[in-house]
């Protein structure tokens, strides 16, 4: 068997039964040169449900994000990146196994009781498990949503040496919580108590408020990268800005301080919002400084993205007031653009030509492949990802033949294809087929499906084969 035949089954084995980096070898080939044989550290940054259209470098006119739209000066900005889904679980679960929606086990958000989400089974192939296992410290911080406490699904079960925040997204809703897990080991915030919620763990209106969550996870996120500069590392930050609290009613959108923006004219909430994105802005910049203060600059390459569209207009937020998704269609929850097409910035000095720009069409599922590149190993077979290092670096880049999703909302199924420049949605499985052409069309305004029924054809057997049933999530 060869390293391009060789089976992601055939390579989970292989990982779970800690063959380590002599073992995994194997997989690398020659692709860097000599004097890039140092394997560069890498940093993901996935915002959640930051619209396309709420960055300055994605034309934001109101809100601001000096550090991020720097890196996008300073590196490429792609403009037709995809998240894996509509919503967050299903979405970190693609970006974690490079398997797009119809293949990925988690294809839903699931919230089973008494906390966390439907966990990813022990034996799954994570990013995180492959780095790792080739030498990589791995960390996170942040939202995990792939399995709550006492799961198989928990980060330091999937391959990170480290993580601090909310294993469960629903306890994320709330940023003044009464306690977050460092690895598996539940650390109360003193000062903060919340009224009790049945439904979620912990979760509930703060009515004292003393620590607020998100600058505790971005603390925790310049700890492990300062603790860990001396070798290379993967970390992966996933705050939960600028998710909306759903269990604080029109007051959703929480934060210490509404500046720079307590004197816009604005409502209340909306100035929270903007507040918050600015906020994570400021600690993309602390980011940027640790990395040149520690002399890791350039062997460090970053992204920057979000997990999917903004949240609909409810808990005081409006989407419309910032144009958070950028004049796309829908929002979060939706398989139209606005719902899953999501701002993504790359920058590595030396390498990333400065101020550039792709219009590859990519997809988060993409990362592990593109991951594994960077680190100079190959991809085992079975992966829906293609890397996109060739894009990144100006050169010749592979395309997909087409990008899938599915998204089991309100008892149907969701299903999309983006073919070139077609794009062809269902909103269940028995629902007629919608056509755009983005070329001439990126907001869908006009479905022309009944004027070109030869790609109708072609789009709906790419809907059947792209994906697998699953026991989960019914077919509908």
């Amino acid at each position: 068997m060869t390293d391009k035949e060789m089976s992601r089954r055939a390579f989970m084995n292989s990982v779970a039964a800690g063959i380590g980096v002599a073992g995994i070898s194997a997989l690398s080939c020659a692709k860097m040169s000599d004097e890039q044989k140092r394997k560069p550290n890498i940093i993901y940054i996935m915002a959640d449900d930051l619209g396309y259209g709420d960055l300055g470098c994605y034309d934001q006119k109101d809100i601001k994000t000096p550090n991020i739209d720097k890196l996008a000066r300073e590196g490429m900005r792609f403009t037709d990146h995809y998240s894996g889904s509509a919503v967050c679980a299903p979405a970190r679960c693609c970006l974690l196994t490079g398997l797009h929606s119809g293949h990925a086990y988690i294809r839903s958000n699931r919230q089973p009781n008494p906390s966390g989400q439907e966990p990813i089974p022990a034996d799954t192939v994570t990013l995180a498990k492959v780095l790792k296992a080739y030498g990589y410290k791995t960390g996170t911080t942040g939202k995990w949503g792939l399995g709550g406490p006492g799961t198989d699904g928990v980060p330091t079960k999937q391959g990170f040496d480290f993580f601090y925040g909310y294993l469960c997204q629903g306890h994320a809703h709330n940023y003044w919580p009464e306690f977050l897990y460092r690895n598996e080991e539940k650390v109360l915030l003193e000062g903060n108590k919340v009224e009790p919620n049945d439904r979620y763990e912990g979760s509930g209106l703060a009515y004292e408020r003393a620590q607020y969550s998100h600058d505790l996870i971005a603390d925790e996120a310049l700890s492990f990268i300062e603790r860990n500069a001396g070798e290379p590392f993967f970390f992966y930050f996933a705050p939960t800005i600028p998710h909306v609290n759903n269990e604080a009613g029109e007051e959703g959108l929480e934060v210490p301080s509404d500046e720079p923006y307590t004197d816009r004219d604005w409502p209340q909430q909306l100035k929270n919002y903007a507040a918050m994105i600015t906020r994570l802005d400021k600690d993309v910049g602390r980011i940027m400084t640790l990395l040149k203060r520690l002399g890791l600059d350039e062997d460090t390459i970053v992204f920057f993205t979000s997990d999917n569209g903004p949240e609909p207009k409810t808990n005081g937020f409006d989407p419309e007031f910032f144009n958070s998704s950028g004049g796309l269609r829908g929002i979060k929850m939706d398989l139209y653009e606005g719902g899953i097409r999501v701002p993504m910035i790359a920058r590595w000095p030396s390498r990333i030509k400065p101020g550039s720009e792709t219009s590859h069409p990519s997809a988060n599922w993409d990362f592990f492949t593109t991951a594994l590149d960077l680190a100079g190993m190959e991809a085992p077979s079975g992966l829906d990802g293609i890397s996109y290092l060739p894009a990144l670096l100006g050169e010749t880049q592979q395309t997909h033949d087409y990008l899938y999703w599915e998204f089991n909302r309100s008892g149907k199924t969701q299903q999309a294809v983006r073919m070139h420049q077609w794009k062809g949605l269902r909103l269940g499985a028995t629902e007629k087929l919608q056509l755009f052409d983005l070329s001439t069309d990126p907001y869908e305004g006009c479905d022309i499906a009944e004027n070109n029924l030869d790609i109708v054809s072609k789009i709906e057997n790419l809907m059947a084969e792209a994906r697998t049933d699953s026991e989960l999530w019914e077919f509908k």
